[in-house]
């Protein structure tokens, strides 16, 4: 397995364990809470801005700790440079990744002019953010094993 097929797929669990846990605890706080309309979207807003930086912290942490793991137990360094085929990966990876966002963003939309409430349009934002990083980190994963 290549340096960057452990480094995708390290990063693909990483990144649903922290989905899974930040949700949880959203999930518990939005229950303790009772909220009209407008502190709702100050909740949802505040959880999804918080999301962010916590994840972006916790994935360089976990990079990290992979490159020196994977150093000790495989003696391999990370390639000091992406060639041509890192980068149409990435490329196609991220377009992919993009397109599921954008369809969970049109969803969004759409739920909220077909009358539906607004914690609705956060919670299929939220979950198509991490549907599309997954995807793209799914993605990248088979074209690095598949080729192009």
């Amino acid at each position: 397995m290549t340096y960057q097929v452990k480094k995708h797929i390290v990063s693909l669990v990483s990144t649903i364990i922290i989905f899974g846990l930040y949700s949880m605890f959203v999930f518990q706080a939005y229950q303790e809470k009772m909220m009209d309309s407008a502190e709702l979207f100050v909740f949802f807003a505040t959880a999804i801005v918080i999301l962010i930086p916590i994840s972006i912290v916790v994935t360089i942490i976990i990079d990290i700790l992979f490159n020196i793991i994977n150093r000790m137990a495989a003696n391999e360094k990370e390639p000091a440079f992406a060639d041509e085929l890192d980068k149409l990966i990435e490329l196609k990876a991220m377009r992919n990744g993009h397109y599921i966002f954008i369809i969970g963003f049109v969803v969004a939309m759409l739920a909220v002019v077909l009358g539906s409430p607004p914690t609705m349009m956060f919670v299929i934002l939220y979950i198509s953010g991490f549907i599309s990083d997954v995807f793209e980190k799914i993605t990248s994963i088979y074209l690095y094993l598949r080729g192009i």
